[in-house]
């Protein structure tokens, strides 16, 4: 039984910063953040914005009333929740009008967490076949103003949903994980910004790819050659293409050319959206397939996930004939070039009115084009609209 990603969707805010600008504003050499890092653009999250809107907005674009009746288990990633109890899933499942008889959990672990939504429900779906799983990877990367992690912000989420014989992905029974207790990136409770040794996690990231792709090899007896296109986590784009180097390095020229511009065409959209933590992988995989002119159907694609803290894993999978469906026609290059630009200025007071331990406040949401927005906050009870 084919099992796989069936649909596929994404969301960031209407906002955005040009990151030659934020490196001026920093006293910044601009190649430091558009070649050094790969960062073009970085998304501006509004306070009306959190992972529940971002996710249902996610969500809402590609799930029809027949898949809502067939999905029985939501599984949220993200390291951006709005409670330590509740999960993120059930205000979700809410919003997009879901049956109340379902499994609804929010999952945990850096970057790596929408990696393991999807092989829960992979699991899921092998025993329920007419049944269909909601992965969601939402997150709104924060590093604080002014600091090291600044220029590695962003924010959004991707929707996707799992069942059998899908449209766009068939998931490889195979996969290679590896986990180590490692102190490159961590929130502690309490802070609403990320804390990072960036050197030390860009070389651990570097070190667990080696150390999966070479398991992954070996177990599955697949090589390089069998790849049209490799895929990383990006929290920012030029580690991946670090990642890329230290696979395909003394390999076929004529090989490392072609999964080199497929490289490119996945980091099309990551470069102007940011970090999008447990969604990262996966809007790259959306990049992949909308901007490359060679990847077809029968195409093997890997991906890399990784989730500071550390955890990593590699695993494959094979494009359908009916990939383009599962996109629902949407033309993300438009939407994204559509953002309005907002100043430094602008960008930094959206920062700093994000709603994190208010007990009461209402918002003006109106200027928000989203179909669902937060609306504020009324006795520590977050209040969602859909429009």
């Amino acid at each position: 039984m084919k099992i796989g990603i069936d649909k596929l969707g994404f969301f960031t805010p209407n906002l955005y910063i040009d990151m030659a600008k934020l490196a001026h504003a920093r006293q910044e050499d601009p190649n430091k953040y558009l070649i050094g890092i790969g960062q073009e653009r970085m998304a501006v999250i509004p306070p009306t914005q959190d992972v529940v809107t971002m996710a249902a907005n996610a969500a809402d674009k590609i799930l029809t009333d027949d898949d809502k009746k067939q999905i029985d288990f939501v599984i949220f990633a993200t390291e951006s929740g709005i409670d330590n109890s509740k999960a993120a899933a059930v205000y979700l499942a809410r919003l997009l009008g879901l049956s109340s008889d379902i499994r609804a959990i929010e999952i945990k672990q850096a970057c790596y967490g929408a990696t393991a939504g999807i092989q829960l429900a992979k699991e899921h779906v092998a025993l329920f076949p007419e049944r269909k799983v909601l992965v969601i990877g939402a997150d709104i990367a924060r590093y604080g103003l002014r600091t090291p992690g600044e220029p590695t912000q962003g924010g959004g989420a991707v929707a996707m949903l799992i069942g059998a014989n899908p449209r766009i992905l068939m998931l490889s029974k195979e996969s290679t994980y590896y986990t180590q207790d490692i102190m490159d990136f961590w929130r502690p409770l309490g802070k609403t910004e990320a804390m990072v040794d960036g050197k030390y996690s860009s070389n651990i990231y570097l070190e667990f790819l080696e150390r999966v792709w070479d398991s992954y090899q070996n177990k599955t007896g697949l090589a390089l050659k069998d790849f049209d296109g490799l895929l990383f986590h990006l929290p920012y784009t030029k580690l991946g293409l670090k990642g890329l180097r230290q696979i395909i390095a003394g390999a076929d020229p004529v090989l490392t050319v072609r999964l080199t511009q497929e490289f490119e065409n996945a980091r099309i959209f990551n470069r102007i959206v940011g970090n999008l933590y447990t969604g990262s992988l996966y809007l790259s995989l959306l990049s992949l397939l909308h901007n490359s002119e060679r990847i077809t159907a029968g195409s093997r694609i890997g991906l890399f996930s990784y989730g500071s803290g550390a955890e990593a894993e590699f695993y494959s999978g094979v494009l359908q004939d009916t990939f383009r469906e599962g996109l629902m026609k949407i033309d993300y290059a438009r939407e994204l070039n559509q953002r309005r630009e907002v100043s430094i200025t602008e960008y930094e007071e959206l920062f700093n009115n994000q709603l994190y331990n208010v007990e009461t406040r209402k918002l003006e949401y109106k200027n928000d084009p989203a179909n669902f927005v937060l609306t504020g906050i009324e006795g520590y009870q977050r209040q969602y609209l859909k429009k």
